[in-house]
């Protein structure tokens, strides 16, 4: 089988994270976390509040670093876990299109959980500050994170495995636990709803396919 390029992508606070790095374990895949990177690279440099103009061109040089990393990992024959925020439609298009020239085995990830679920998640990390805690997000910086996100499309979630939770703990379990997963035919189900919560499809692009 070959190594297979896994992105992960969702609004903030969906539990991106958490899904990543169970999914690598579960895989043997190296995970590729664009906010850890930049907090290593650029954290110490930070004075004072976040400005999101510095944040933005730093996670930019971070982002053109991972993707040059992961796919000399997938040349080596090791699948990667791409956890790089994917927030806008085209963002996702262009690794698409990316995979697709390099004829990379391409699986999306789609992790969601509902909006106040996601900001108490947000507040409660900022003070716990965690083993997921990569760096303070305000009020002011969740909401201009939600007006970039682009939900997917109906055609974005065909062969994607969808993780829609109240948990973290759930969305962890359902990356570990592939005999857990069902499929949902590429129907978007709204966040938190019965059916969608805990589960998620299973599918897999190949030849750089994506969505």
């Amino acid at each position: 089988m070959p190594a297979t390029l896994n992105v992960i992508f969702g609004p903030c606070a969906a539990g991106k994270t958490t899904y990543a790095h169970a999914l690598a374990r579960r895989e043997n895949a190296v995970a590729f976390v664009l906010d850890e990177w930049g907090a290593r690279l650029f954290g110490p440099d930070l004075q004072g509040p976040i400005e999101f103009a510095w944040m933005l061109e730093r996670l930019g040089r971070c982002n053109a670093l991972i993707w040059s990393t992961a796919e000399a990992v997938l040349a080596a024959g090791t699948s990667v876990v791409l956890d790089t925020g994917a927030m806008r439609r085209a963002d996702r298009e262009r690794i698409r299109q990316m995979a697709e020239a390099k004829s990379l085995s391409l699986q999306w990830h789609f992790v969601d959980a509902p909006r106040e679920v996601r900001r108490a998640r947000v507040a409660e990390r900022n003070t716990a500050k965690g083993e997921t805690f990569v760096m303070e997000v305000t009020p002011e910086m969740f909401e201009m994170l939600e007006a970039i996100y682009e939900p997917p499309a109906p055609a974005e979630l065909e062969g994607a495995v969808l993780s829609a939770s109240d948990d973290e703990t759930a969305a962890a379990s359902a990356a570990e636990q592939p005999d857990a997963v069902r499929q949902l035919g590429g129907v978007r189900l709204p966040s938190g709803s019965p059916v969608s919560r805990g589960s998620a499809g299973r599918g897999r692009n190949r030849g750089g396919r994506g969505p």
